[in-house]
């Protein structure tokens, strides 16, 4: 399989709490929750179904997963137009890194908690279309370190948040990409696929 991370985040880099209400993520005093929800315009919303749709299975981080949990009580009819969001995430088997999540009541969930490594690279390796990653931040960059990403899709909102939790850090490992595709919608959200390509060269004297 594939493994695509898609990834909301605002033009300054913040990925914490984005869809969700003001108050889903209070970390390290996060105030600014939900700037994300409802920027994109219908063209956005369809191609974000679609990406779903694509996916065989899902990979989350614990604290992404259980921020996902609430999926498994809707139905089609709860959210129009994100039809394949629901049918997949309730219907693809779905997995976990986590070492402190036992007992996950999401149906066909698999906690990683061992060789995290190992198990990716072999679901990797398995037939199948994608393996997807969707927020996870902290996932998505131990993910990368290791060379285990084929693509990422960045849904950038126009909006500076001013605060939060970044998809990378202020220092990090280095990573150049190359752009596969690339549209903007009528509401200024920019959608982004990049695959990673090695590291960045830099100029010299």
């Amino acid at each position: 399989m594939k493994l695509t991370t898609v990834t909301q985040v605002s033009i300054d880099g913040v990925m914490q709490g984005n869809g969700g209400p003001s108050d889903e993520d209070r970390r390290n005093g996060f105030e600014r929750g939900g700037w994300a929800r409802g920027k994109g315009d219908h063209g956005t919303r369809a191609f974000i179904d679609r990406t779903y749709g694509r996916a065989e299975a899902f990979l989350f981080g614990r604290r992404t997963y259980e921020l996902f949990t609430g999926w498994g009580s809707l139905t089609a009819e709860d959210v129009p137009g994100m039809e394949s969001v629901v049918e997949a995430l309730n219907t693809r088997p779905k997995y976990v890194a986590s070492t402190t999540l036992t007992d996950p009541a999401w149906s066909n969930t698999t906690v990683l908690s061992g060789d995290v490594e190992a198990a990716v690279r072999g679901l990797k390796a398995a037939p199948g279309g994608e393996l997807q990653v969707h927020g996870s931040g902290v996932l998505v960059r131990w993910l990368l370190e290791r060379e285990l990403v084929d693509e990422m899709i960045l849904i950038v909102v126009p909006v500076v948040v001013g605060q939060g939790t970044r998809l990378f850090p202020a220092t990090g490992p280095d990573l150049a990409l190359d752009l596969v595709e690339s549209r903007a919608d009528s509401n200024g959200v920019m959608i982004q696929v990049y695959r990673p390509a090695g590291r960045p060269r830099y100029a010299t004297a």
